[in-house]
């Protein structure tokens, strides 16, 4: 269990508790502080804390943190397409629709499931039991490549490369609407929504420096085909971008218009190329991915 206490500052003032104390404190999403409220975790100046109450400015809010719940991982026996694999690392190129990690909502039926089968007990551990192997993810409705590591060693390597800008990720999306340039360079700060935890915003406060390059392939009516390079690799970083100049990632109902989904179960992107040092024998490797059928459907109808 773990004990905070937090002090309202003028910037909470008169906002709910429970949206203040997710903007005090970033590790907490709303909707958890609102479970917290529910089960009486929450004291305003030593008394229970009511769901509607609203706090002042100098305020003590003390929250009781309970530890987290033990997730039993089990392999699942679920196909994987592994273009590469040797006794230190894969690479997976992942369907669209698959969770890297079990999570809140997604206990099961995950990548990291698949691996424990394929892999037993070779996965990297430096990440943890909840996400054994896993050097970067991308998202669920995002398909395409990623590297998994088996030992510790590797995962160091891996991740160096991630830290220093070398590791190659090069993505396919389609964008809605045109953009006049055909080729450039978005370099905008990227940090936590201040209101929607789960989501990401541009933002200078609490952010990290995010760097994503583009290239058209393809003008259609409405809609533009990218080749996109992440140098920096920020929690949707290329969703965020996007729609931050209005152009949001075709079938992204987080970040774009949630009430047009083009017949897209998610946004269309796809992770096309992955290069990386091999970080035992020194090797470059890089892997490439044909665009899966959903994207190919949907690049026919838009013609």
């Amino acid at each position: 269990m773990k004990q905070i206490e937090l002090i309202v500052t003028d910037e909470v003032k008169s906002m709910r508790v429970d949206k203040a104390i997710s903007l005090l404190y970033s590790d907490l999403s709303r909707s958890s502080v609102q479970n917290l409220l529910e089960e009486k975790k929450i004291l305003i100046n030593g008394k229970i804390a009511k769901k509607s109450e609203s706090v002042k400015t100098g305020d003590i809010l003390n929250v009781e943190i309970p530890d987290p719940k033990t997730l039993s991982l089990e392999p699942q026996n679920i196909p994987l397409e592994i273009p590469y694999e040797d006794e230190y690392l894969l690479v997976v190129n992942k369907p669209k629709g698959m969770v890297v990690h079990p999570a809140a909502g997604n206990y099961d039926k995950t990548l990291v499931n698949a691996l424990l089968y394929h892999c037993g007990d070779s996965l990297s551990g430096i990440n943890g039991v909840i996400r054994p192997g896993i050097v970067h993810r991308i998202d669920k409705d995002t398909s395409g490549l990623l590297v998994v590591a088996k030992t510790d060693l590797a995962h160091i390597g891996l991740a160096e490369q991630i830290k220093d800008h070398s590791f190659k990720r090069e993505y396919r999306t389609v964008i809605v609407g045109n953009i006049k340039d055909d080729k450039g360079t978005i370099n905008l700060p990227i940090g936590r929504h201040p209101v929607d935890r789960k989501k990401q915003t541009v933002t200078t406060k609490n952010s990290r420096e995010a760097v994503t390059h583009y290239e058209v392939i393809e003008r259609f009516n409405g809609f533009t085909f990218l080749r996109v390079i992440l140098e920096t690799g920020r929690t949707h970083q290329i969703r965020v971008h996007f729609s931050h100049r209005g152009t949001p990632v075709a079938g992204d109902t987080v970040y774009g218009n949630p009430k047009k989904t083009y017949g897209l179960e998610g946004q269309c992107l796809h992770a096309a190329v992955l290069g990386f040092v091999h970080p035992i024998t020194n090797e470059y490797l890089e892997f490439s991915s044909d665009l899966p059928d959903y994207f190919e459907d949907f690049l026919r109808r838009i013609k």
